[in-house]
């Protein structure tokens, strides 16, 4: 567990392959289950159809919330680190950003293309998070937001990482996605990075592996994939024997 509780917060928001949004209507409150992914600098990116409640909700008032949540600690849900964070909604039409959407959702393919659904970016505007029971942490965005030099770098240097380690180190991706990250064994490939983590995909599956710290450039990332493959092939070969 980080000492940075803004690091902590995006770890469990970047993490989320759902999440329950908050809209209103008239002054009365809604939730809704949402499918969100993150841009790099963070903002939710949700895919939403014009024929649902909350769109048309937030068509007219674009303030909501999002509550993220990640695993309980005990049987207890209250032990689950959460954030839910606050801002506004807008419509966007951005082809990088719904690419990036899809990679979180490769199975939303079948329907992506459909007239009614269009693409959201939620502003963040604050966050409370609940690293468990009894342990909530209101976060200015200054804390909240990732470094933009550092996010601007990543992204910068994203699509020639996906390629080089697509291509020259599938045998490390495969450790990592089994020997950390639990997953049965496939054609395992990043689909994204940012300065939190990255996401591996396979057909339909993806997972997400965290990093240590925040990385700040390309060579943080690099770092990160080779203290998580060592992790992975150690743990490996501790089963194997």
């Amino acid at each position: 567990m980080s000492d940075d509780p803004g690091f902590e917060a995006r770890r469990i928001i970047r993490a989320a392959s759902a999440a329950t949004l908050a809209t209103q209507q008239e002054g009365q409150p809604f939730a809704s289950l949402v499918t969100p992914a993150c841009a790099p600098d963070l903002s939710p990116l949700l895919w939403l159809s014009t024929l649902s409640e909350h769109t048309r909700h937030l068509q007219r008032e674009p303030r909501c919330a999002l509550l993220f949540s990640g695993p309980a600690e005990t049987a207890n849900p209250q032990t689950a680190p959460r954030v839910t964070l606050t801002g506004l909604a807008e419509p966007i039409t951005d082809a990088a950003l719904k690419a990036r959407w899809l990679a979180r959702h490769p199975y939303a393919a079948l329907y992506a293309e459909f007239g009614d659904f269009g693409l959201w970016r939620i502003q963040p505007l604050g966050a409370l998070m609940v690293g468990g029971f009894a342990r909530a942490t209101r976060l200015r965005m200054s804390q909240l937001l990732p470094d933009p030099a550092a996010t601007d770098a990543i992204a910068a240097a994203e699509p020639e990482i996906i390629a080089h380690v697509n291509a020259d180190h599938a045998d490390a991706l495969l450790a990592i996605a089994t020997g950390l990250l639990g997953a049965a064994p496939g054609e395992w490939r990043i689909t994204a990075v940012d300065v939190d983590g990255l996401d591996l995909g396979c057909g339909e599956a993806v997972l997400r592996l965290p990093f240590a710290a925040p990385a700040r450039e390309a060579d943080s990332v690099r770092a990160e994939l080779i203290r998580a493959a060592r992790q992975a092939r150690a743990t490996l070969a501790a089963t194997q024997q």
